[in-house]
């Protein structure tokens, strides 16, 4: 018989070692991840042995390119080699997997998009995968820890006397402005995105800047190339019509931040990016 406060004594006690186990195996021990945020997150935790996949885009942690198998692209690829892994559980992200997650839940496999668009998003996602693979106390240690360098560069934002306005370019040709975790993060490093009302939107097609020289009309004091998947070429922005008088590229502040660092919504975004805006901000402002 089971006694009546046996939730009380588990409570107590804590679970044997027998139900530990049984816990554990309900997890998944086959993870494939379509996208390099939730690589970096999985190892973060100590929990990279179950990463069965990743994506040919991963790039934090840089071993994991070197330890793990490259299944897929990002939008792209053979799903043949993710299901030659036999995952138990696949992670992607974004609109652009919508496709391949139907697909692949067709096969029976079990999935969880994540569609983090803002800095409380990426928390977010911290906070689940470390659910997923029994790690809470982990994830929540490194969210924490997120939260902390989130703070740091909000209290440093207040230290200056003002806020500089920032151009974020994630791609030339067409324009296209930054997404939502960065206009937020450059809000929070103490700037003003100068197309802030686009960052909301998810869709690069809606971040479009269809007339270049809406750019010089909103004088920025700060330019920021990230182009994402290739080399920013600040010597072409300069030299695009009418550029010269904005006042980030009179006064050669115009930047970069490599893609992985910044539009991955991810660790990174928040450990790498948001320390270079804040650099930026500071020489900027002395």
């Amino acid at each position: 018989m089971v006694p009546r406060n046996s939730a009380a004594i588990w409570k107590r006690r804590g679970p044997s070692a027998s139900k530990v186990a049984i816990l554990l195996a309900r997890l998944p021990q086959r993870i494939v991840c379509l996208s390099t945020e939730t690589v970096e997150v999985l190892y973060a935790l100590g929990q990279q042995d179950r990463i069965a996949g990743i994506s040919g885009f991963t790039v934090y942690p840089p071993q994991a390119r070197k330890e793990k198998p490259k299944v897929y692209g990002f939008s792209s690829g053979n799903q043949e080699k993710i299901l030659a892994v036999e995952p138990d559980l696949v992670l992607a992200f974004s609109n652009l997997q919508a496709d391949l997650c139907r697909d692949l839940v067709k096969t029976g496999i079990q999935v969880h998009h994540f569609n983090q668009c803002g800095v409380e998003d990426i928390l977010a996602m911290v906070e689940t995968v470390g659910r997923l693979v029994g790690a809470e106390d982990k994830a929540l240690a490194l969210v924490a820890e997120l939260e902390a360098a989130l703070l740091a560069a909000r209290q440093g934002a207040e230290r200056r006397r003002a806020r500089p306005l920032v151009y974020f370019e994630e791609w030339n040709e067409p324009l296209i402005s930054g997404i939502g975790w960065v206009s937020e993060l450059i809000g929070i490093a103490g700037g003003e995105d100068v197309f802030a009302e686009l960052g909301c939107r998810f869709s690069a097609k809606e971040r479009i800047i269809a007339d270049a020289d809406e750019v010089p009309r909103r004088q920025p004091d700060i330019i920021i190339g990230s182009w994402c998947g290739k080399k920013f070429r600040p010597e072409q922005l300069v030299a695009r019509p009418g550029w010269a008088a904005i006042p980030a590229v009179a006064t050669g502040h115009v930047r970069e931040i490599k893609s992985a660092d910044i539009l991955a919504p991810g660790p990174s975004a928040l450990r790498r990016g948001l320390p270079q805006l804040t650099r930026f901000f500071d020489a900027w402002a002395a």
